[in-house]
């Protein structure tokens, strides 16, 4: 029993020659949501309840804070 072909046929070229590249919705909103908590996490020490760390760096984070809302 013979099988049978299929012949495909080549996709015309675009005419700008161009690529044409669309992104879904969430390929950009999750990485710029993580990046604003993260940014709120670094703004806000008293709120990373796990870092316990030298107290000069908890002084320097809130100082950043305090000029950053000016």
């Amino acid at each position: 029993m013979p099988s049978r072909t299929l012949s495909s046929r080549p996709h015309p070229a675009t005419a700008g020659g161009g690529v044409d590249i669309r992104l879904p919705w969430w390929a950009l909103t999750l990485p710029a949501l993580a990046f604003i908590a993260l940014l709120a996490l670094i703004l806000n020490p008293s709120d990373a309840h796990a870092a316990s760390g030298d107290p000069a760096i908890t002084h320097l984070f809130e100082r950043a804070q305090q000029l950053v809302a000016r």
